[in-house]
């Protein structure tokens, strides 16, 4: 697959960079639809919550990628570790930055790298304890008491 050596939250980290430094105005907050709900209410969708909504469909993307094990997972791993650097960085020495919704993105990053370094070794218990789940086919005979010892315990009666 070649999405493996691809850190799927670059993409709405861009779509943030993009849109905060090529268009200064774009607020994230400013509601972009309403959705009418049954209560009456209005559910007021901003940019930045479909912003999230993409980073977090992505971060699930992300897990199901770290648990193949292999040399691309690796590389994969470590350009996410270096995304997330580079986020932090970004958050603290950026005025652009300092918002609640690349906050929420560095959030997703964090745990997307904490995801790459338990999975696999969860996934890797999970298959031992699977393998050696399994108990080994083995029948034990009951030895038999030597005849000489039958008979004279058979002589013997107890007292």
């Amino acid at each position: 697959m070649f999405l493996i050596g691809f850190p799927l939250l670059l993409v709405p980290f861009a779509i943030y960079n993009i849109v905060a430094f090529l268009m200064p105005g774009v607020s994230w907050t400013g509601t972009l639809a309403t959705v009418p709900m049954k209560s009456g209410a209005g559910w007021a969708l901003s940019g930045g919550d479909i912003l999230v909504t993409l980073a977090i469909l992505l971060l699930f993307v992300e897990m199901a990628k770290v648990v193949r094990l292999g040399r691309r997972s690796i590389v994969d791993h470590g350009l996410a570790l270096l995304l997330f650097i580079g986020m932090t960085a970004e958050f603290v020495l950026v005025n652009q930055a300092a918002s609640a919704v690349f906050f929420l993105l560095l959030v997703t990053s964090f745990f997307d790298v904490l995801g790459g370094f338990a999975l696999p070794r969860r996934a890797g218990q999970q298959a031992f304890m699977i393998e050696s789940a399994a108990p080994s086919p083995e029948t034990v005979a009951p030895a038999a008491a030597p005849a000489s010892q039958s008979a004279e315990s058979a002589g013997h009666a107890p007292s």
